[in-house]
């Protein structure tokens, strides 16, 4: 449009339009025309009725809408039809159009107050669908909002999260960017950068644009942008141009066949009206000559364009040549003669129709079989906007009707800009977007995608990379929330999703795997019997309780021999008995723990212990007893002989079989499993149910092992020969020490090797008493026969060192 500047002292020249014909607009003026003849030749729709028209040029410019709605409210001159007995007023009782939101909005603001119903086939602005302001709207082309929910859609299933978006800043790019924006914060989408701008803004509005565009990360850029706008912005860009970006389009745009010149955009995807097929458009599109287009302004201007010449009576400029009647509209390739996209003017068709359906309930009644309809019936707009919110019919396929907010059934076609074997582009459909259907499924895909720059993959963009099962993402400050780092789980921890916001704890018997994205039951640790270590201390227990046998074999072969009736042979074999048990009960530590062997272990360990350090105490007080026993007068042996022995004996063990039975039976030990020693492995252990009980046992142990310490160090100083109470002392000596570093390096040691650390004090005391005990005995027995004789033993005969 002419922009006129008012000095305010006459009166202001009439809007003009400027610039080159919009050829794809023609197309929808013709599309229109096209159906009312149709409807005027139907014997089934408004029958002996016929349907006028005016065509307006708004140029796309808001004042010259605002104008026409105007001259429309007001009515046009009355008409009068010299074929037909009527005159009737020019009042309008329905309206097509606009073409673009922002004209509709201001056209129906000034229709309403008339109820006068406006139809638009392209004006999608989210705002029209409010009846409290627009209650006068219809469209047939679905609301923005509808595609501003599938573009947020689209783009989230592809898997874009860092995107850019251009609007037109007008109400169609402004409230249909809103909405984007409102659906993409719901899908997790960020936008790095939201430009606007509007082909009457200054060139360097358009710049500022274009340079955000090619300085941005974001791959994909999103255009809710009007056809005219759109192609101002790819024309700067073309000057320079940018990285390849991904472009998302809105049904203005990535629908007009005028835009596949932009190479640039190669590989644009978005939704679009479905195409359709109109039977006869084309050859009502292509029946146009000289001779028929000079009663049209708008047609000789197409004509006059399209095959750059004048037709005759109109001014010819210089060196512009006069139509010759050779002209071809046959071969013209426009958008005004491409019907192989068929979907605005569809939309146009419909509305046309859509009204006739209206007019004709007002004014037909369908009579079996035929319709009849009264010509004189007065019919008023409101009687149209009221029959407009009824009509539900199906024309060529298409089911046209419309919901209480003025808007149709929402589907989409999604289009994809492909190029050609040629080197063109084309608009290829490959897939569908149906409001209707269930959440998640809307999209349907039917063909491959060809991306920007040919290639078959998706395209990546991402502020930031995806984080792993294993990690959880961090925002960056400062940053959008798609921008964030990665960071592991941490110990103990995991996450199994992709992008998840936080690590959560693994249940206490489980422990995460390596990638901590997996929660696994924990390794089960004991001492078992299949391990090295197990193994060993098993080996060691066997081998002590063979070589205890054996000290016993030897013995009792050689009963009647002096070394062994001197040192008590029913003492020795009773503690040759006791240390076979004490080894065999390191066997019972070893092993799964369970409620039988976790009170076995303790008290076999306990009793067993007690045995043998009873019978080492009697024995160290038969060294006392027989050395005062030498002494003239001395009946010291008369007191302790071998009933005093045994009963001795009976009763040590005695006390330490009641602790424990007193133990059992109040809080007896039990398996259990220690999570907290080790975080990734389960600990089977016994619990010892109570520490009173279990240190008294040890307690009693200890205090017979120093009572035999004591009585043996008073019997250090006996004759050489005889000398069982040294060895006994070495073999105390030994065994104090083991149980004294028992105790530190059993509280301290972890998990089984508790456990190994008893076992082990338990054999090193054992073989301490039977080396430091039997050795000598046997080694004498069995290699120095000669020694083994009462006299040596009596110190008769000069001993030699061992």
């Amino acid at each position: 449009m002419k922009t006129v500047e008012n000095n305010y002292t006459c009166i202001p020249e009439a809007l003009q339009c400027i610039g080159s014909l919009d050829s794809r607009e023609l197309r929808f003026s013709r599309a229109m025309v096209f159906a009312i003849e149709e409807i005027n030749g139907s014997s089934d729709l408004l029958p002996g009725i016929k349907l006028g028209y005016r065509i307006y040029d708004s140029c796309g410019s808001v004042p010259v809408a605002v104008k026409v709605a105007f001259q429309l409210a007001n009515g046009l001159d009355p008409m009068f039809d010299t074929a037909k007995p009527c005159s009737r007023s020019g009042m309008v009782n329905a309206i097509i159009g606009e073409s673009g939101s922002t004209p509709s909005i201001s056209m129906s603001r000034i229709l309403g107050p008339f109820n006068i119903p406006q139809v638009s086939h392209f004006a999608t602005c989210a705002c029209l669908s409010n009846k409290n302001q627009y209650p006068n709207f219809f469209r047939t082309i679905p609301s923005d909002q509808i595609q501003a929910d599938a573009l947020a859609k689209l783009v989230k299933h592809f898997g874009w999260t860092w995107i850019g978006a251009v609007r037109s800043d007008s109400d169609y790019g402004n409230s249909g960017m809103a909405s984007f924006l409102r659906a993409a914060q719901k899908e997790g989408i960020c936008i790095e950068y939201s430009e606007s701008f509007y082909r009457t803004h200054p060139h360097s509005r358009i710049q500022r644009v274009a340079d955000v565009i090619r300085r941005s990360t974001a791959m994909v850029v999103v255009a809710f942008v009007a056809s005219g706008d759109m192609r101002l912005l790819l024309e700067e860009l073309a000057r320079q141009p940018s990285p390849p970006r991904q472009w998302i389009g809105s049904e203005s745009w990535v629908t007009d066949p005028d835009m596949l010149r932009f190479n640039l955009c190669a590989g644009a995807i978005g939704f679009g009206i479905q195409r359709s097929v109109i039977p006869g458009l084309r050859d009502f599109l292509l029946d146009i000559s000289p001779s028929k287009v000079t009663g049209s302004p708008l047609l000789t201007e197409f004509w006059e364009g399209a095959f750059n010449c004048r037709l005759s009576g109109s001014v010819k400029g210089e060196g512009e040549r006069e139509c010759n009647g050779m002209e071809d509209i046959q071969t013209l390739q426009s958008p005004y003669t491409d019907t192989s996209q068929l979907r605005i003017t569809n939309m146009v068709y419909k509305a046309v129709y859509a009204i006739a359906h209206a007019l004709h309930s007002l004014v037909c009644e369908d009579r079996d079989p035929t319709t009849h309809c009264d010509r004189l019936t007065r019919v008023e707009p409101k009687q149209v906007l009221d029959q407009l919110k009824r009509v539900n019919f199906s024309r060529n396929g298409y089911q046209v009707s419309f919901d209480a907010n003025g808007d149709p059934v929402a589907t989409y076609e999604l289009v994809n800009w492909q190029t050609r074997q040629s080197g063109g582009m084309e608009f290829v459909s490959v897939g569908y977007y149906d409001a209707s259907q269930p959440l998640g499924q809307e999209i349907r895909m039917d063909r491959n995608i060809t991306w920007m720059n040919g290639l078959t993959e998706v395209p990546v963009s991402v502020c930031s990379e995806s984080c792993p099962p294993g990690t959880r993402k961090i925002l960056q400050k400062g940053k959008p929330a798609c921008c964030h780092d990665c960071i592991p789980c941490a110990e103990g921890e995991i996450s199994n999703t992709t992008n998840s916001p936080n690590c959560f704890s693994c249940p206490g018997e489980f422990w995460p795997n390596s990638r901590r994205d997996l929660c696994l039951p924990k390794q089960v640790e004991f001492l078992s019997f299949h391990e090295v270590l197990g193994i060993i201390l098993a080996t060691c227990s066997v081998c002590g309780a063979c070589l205890a046998i054996f000290t016993a074999t030897v013995f009792y072969r050689h009963r009647k021999t002096a070394i062994v009736r001197a040192n008590n042979s029913e003492l020795s074999f009773l503690l040759l008995f006791s240390l076979t048990l004490c080894f065999l009960c390191s066997l019972t530590f070893i092993g799964r723990p369970s409620e039988w062997s976790c009170m076995l272990r303790h008290t076999a360990f306990g009793i067993t212990f007690v045995l043998c350090m009873s019978c080492v105490l009697g024995k160290t007080i038969v060294v006392l007893m027989a050395f005062r026993a030498t002494r003239p007068g001395s009946s010291a042996m008369k007191w302790f002989g071998p009933p005093q022995q045994r009963l001795t004996v009976l009763s040590f063990t005695f006390v330490q079989a009641l602790i424990c039975t007193i133990w059992l039976v109040l809080t007896p030990p039990f398996p259990t499993k220690n999570l907290t020693t080790y975080k990734e492995r389960i600990i089977l252990e016994c619990a010892l149910g109570s520490l009173i009980g279990f240190w008294a046992v040890l307690g009693y142990i200890g205090l017979l092992a120093l009572l035999c310490f004591f009585l043996a160090v008073l019997a250090r100083k006996l004759p050489d020969n005889f000398n069982e109470a040294k060895f006994i002392t070495f073999s105390m000596l030994i065994f104090c020490a083991v149980w004294i570093t028992f105790i530190p390096a059993y509280v301290s040691s972890p998990g089984k090797f508790t456990v190994a650390v008893e076992i082990f004090a338990i054999l090193a005391s054992s073989f301490a008493m039977i080396l430091c005990i039997f050795a000598p005995k046997c080694y004498i027995i069995l290699f120095r026969p000669e020694q083994n004789t009462k006299k040596h033993l009596m110190g008769k005969v000069p001993s030699k060192a061992l």
